[in-house]
């Protein structure tokens, strides 16, 4: 027979061949996809978050109080450092310095010159001495010198006499009142004060009593009384007498010695001493670049990180725009060579992890909470960034496995160490103290495991400290070795601390860990009782299942325990309708000898949504209703479908018999512990009807019965391995031989 259509030439032939597509292919196809562009774009939005976060524009500044600089620290840059002390001595000599403020009150010269008028007014009314009180006359009798001989009667008539002479009459005293407040006008208009008080000794501020705003700058001098010459010498310019200035001055000085008319306005001196002091300019200390700034071998005290951190913000200050953008540019380049390493492990190893939109943001969220709070925790007085690192790989270990806590756990150490500006030798404390503690996170069956994992990993932190002391050129001394203790302290801290968030965690991100599963699988649990109560073959059949489940998950490293939590509650749903079961009937009639096989097989796949229905009303967690959903997966119900064959086959009439209607509605096994579960189930179920149940014969049933499974697919979706499957299958041999393995008959025995 002629081919059909022309025949192709040879390179028509090479040319029309297509080769799969390459690796960069099938990446390009994928990010064309939906789901993958979502993740893709949450990884740049974290990534941008976290860069902010570290603030990876800016060198972080490195330093921190007790470091040993191996080698001298010096300046990058011109800079100044503000002097505190000598400002605050500038500031203290201008305080001192400040003019104090007064108020004016002339009142009392005002009553003393009117007092000197009285006076007057009565000598000058008196016809002789003999007749004037001697005491008040005595006030107008200037000092007359130790060797000058006693005055005679006749010589004090004849000074009293011309006294009276110059003050009397009305035009005299007035000249008097005149040149008196001549000679008393200076410190009418400024006051009179006996000596200064605080602040300028030279100046003071005067003002009238009532007018605040009038003050005006005065000499000490000036309102001092002093010896009183220049009131003397005024007095004696207006009266043109000396004598008789003499007289009034020896009257007027005591008094006024007495007098003072000015008065500390305390509140408005303490406001020009402030003033003063705020107009002074702060002294600083200038440091030329190359210029020391921190000693080799001498430990970083308050002083030196201070100076070394004005220096370091001074240096950022001066990077230029570019220099903070190539930064930035470097940090997300680290940060996308970060996220795509940990993508393409988890892409390879723990790929439902990515798959699962809601997990892959929490542990985004996760990431950046962690780096938040580890740069706050990072501060001098408690330098404690390791403990929201040990928390996070303790997190991560809890929920997903230690190989993804441990690259993750490095990952977010790495960017840590970055934003702190942390050495290698921080780096490997920080990760070298959370890899101990994760990969001592294998099954948590006691809050004290938590505890004695942060001990542990406290000693591990002291000894990693001092390692990276002696690396990084530290002396040993008391200091490191606070260090190295203080490390320790929060390690064991973290385990406490994790000890207490461990339910929330749980809760959080729906795990289970064994502590919660031996809580769990307690059979004093309300669904348990009600189960042994309705259906308690069911249960007897659930806890044969667990036994059987538990050592197959174990033998293939699953967690035992959640696969016998979870086999105590499969079969739940069943009490709602445990006489269609055949464990439960009893001697009583089959009850589905009155149905039809779709009937009855709705009846049996029923007890599948009545179960998940039931675990949530008592709110089982979530990997335990995925046990109830998945342990049939999506099986035929054989013994109904061959009965409805068989009628078929009876009545060629009836309708068509079709094999998805007794199929049950899945989903297919999700994990290998499902899978164990679902084999398990069934194999302890078919045992049931063996006769003489020998170990040839369990062998084969179990072997028949995982090959069945197998080619139905079940297992697909699992990732389950051929290998796991016959190692699974040698331990449910072993299990299920032990149950029923054969006794002695003794010789009193009787066959009931």
């Amino acid at each position: 027979m002629a081919a059909s259509g022309p025949r192709r030439t040879r390179s028509e032939r090479v040319a029309a061949l297509e080769l799969p597509p390459g690796k960069l292919e099938r990446a390009l196809a994928s990010l064309a996809r939906r789901d993958v562009l979502v993740r893709l774009g949450l990884g740049i939005v974290a990534a941008v978050v976290l860069c902010a976060i570290m603030h990876g524009w800016a060198t972080p500044f490195a330093y921190r109080a007790g470091y040993v600089p191996p080698r001298d620290i010096v300046s990058r840059i011109l800079f100044r450092q503000h002097d505190s002390g000598a400002t605050d001595e500038e500031r203290e000599t201008a305080k001192e310095q400040a003019r104090a403020v007064y108020v004016q009150n002339p009142e009392k010269l005002i009553q003393l010159q009117a007092a000197l008028r009285n006076t007057i007014r009565q000598l000058a009314g008196v016809e002789t001495l003999s007749g004037v009180d001697l005491a008040r006359w005595s006030e107008f009798e200037p000092a007359r010198p130790a060797e000058a001989p006693l005055l005679e009667p006749t010589q004090r008539d004849e000074l009293f006499r011309r006294f009276q002479q110059a003050v009397a009459g009305e035009q005299n005293l007035a000249k008097i009142d005149e040149a008196v407040a001549a000679a008393l006008a200076r410190y009418e208009k400024y006051g009179l004060l006996e000596k200064p008080g605080p602040g300028n000794k030279n100046e003071i501020l005067v003002y009238r009593e009532g007018h605040p705003e009038t003050q005006e700058p005065v000499r000490v001098s000036d309102v001092m009384l002093g010896d009183g010459i220049g009131v003397r010498n005024d007095l004696a310019e207006k009266l043109g007498s000396t004598e008789l200035a003499d007289r009034l001055f020896t009257w007027l000085y005591p008094k006024l010695a007495k007098v003072q008319t000015l008065s500390l306005d305390k509140a408005r001196t303490v406001q020009s001493q402030q003033k003063a002091m705020e107009a002074v300019e702060p002294v600083y200390v200038h440091y030329e670049v190359g210029e020391i700034l921190a000693k080799r071998g001498e430990p970083l005290g308050k002083t030196a990180l201070e100076l070394l951190w004005l220096e370091h913000h001074e240096f950022e200050a001066s990077q230029g725009f570019g220099n903070r953008v190539f930064r930035t540019a470097v940090v997300l380049l680290t940060l996308a060579i970060l996220f795509g390493l940990c993508a393409i492990y988890l892409s390879r190893h723990r790929s439902r992890l990515l798959a699962n939109l809601k997990r892959f943001g929490s542990l985004l969220f996760l990431a950046i909470i962690t780096l938040i709070v580890a740069r706050w925790a990072a501060r001098d007085t408690w330098c404690a960034e390791i403990v929201p690192l040990l928390l996070f790989g303790q997190i991560i270990a809890i929920v997903y496995d230690r190989e993804p806590a441990l690259l993750l756990s490095g990952a977010m150490a790495l960017l840590v160490a970055i934003s702190l500006g942390l050495g290698l030798g921080e780096f490997v404390i920080l990760f070298g103290t959370t890899a101990t503690v994760i990969l001592q996170l294998g099954h948590i069956r006691s809050r004290t495991k938590l505890t004695a994992v942060g001990f542990f990993g406290g000693l591990m932190a002291m000894v990693l400290t001092i390692i990276a002391a002696v690396f990084d050129h530290q002396p040993f001394s008391w200091n490191l070795l606070l260090d190295a203790a203080q490390n320790g302290g929060l390690t064991v801290f973290a385990g406490l601390l994790m000890s207490a968030i461990l339910p929330v965690i749980e809760r959080m991100f729906g795990v289970l860990t064994d502590i919660s599963l031996l809580e769990l699988g307690d059979v004093a649990h309300p669904l348990l009782q009600e189960l042994i109560r309705r259906a308690p073959s069911t249960y007897n059949h659930s806890i044969t299942v667990g036994s059987i489940a538990e050592a197959a998950a174990e033998a293939i490293g699953g967690r035992g325990l959640l696969v016998r939590v979870g086999a105590y509650f499969h079969d739940i749903g069943k009490m709602l309708k445990p006489g269609y079961f055949i464990e439960n009937q009893g001697d009583e009639a089959n009850r589905h000898e009155t149905l039809v096989p779709a009937m009855s097989t709705l009846v049996i796949i029923a007890h599948i949504k009545d179960g998940a229905n039931l675990a949530r009303q008592h709110h089982l967690p979530e990997p335990i209703i995925d046990f109830i959903l998945q342990h049939h997966g999506t099986t035929l119900v054989g013994y109904f479908f061959e009965r409805a064959s068989q009628q078929k086959r009876e009545n060629p009439d009836g309708g068509e018999v079709s094999e998805s209607t007794f199929r049950y509605p899945g989903p297919k096994p999700q994990t290998k512990e499902a899978a164990v579960l679902m084999l398990a189930d069934a194999v302890e179920s078919a045992s049931r009807t063996l006769v003489g149940p020998t170990p040839a014969r369990i062998e084969s049933l179990v072997r028949e019965i995982a090959e069945r499974r197998l080619e139905d697919g079940q297992f697909d979706e699992s990732g389950l391995t051929l290998r796991e499957l016959r190692t699974i299958e040698d331990s449910m041999i072993k299990t299920v031989t032990a149950i029923y393995h054969g006794r002695v008959k003794y010789p009193d025995q009787r066959t009931a």
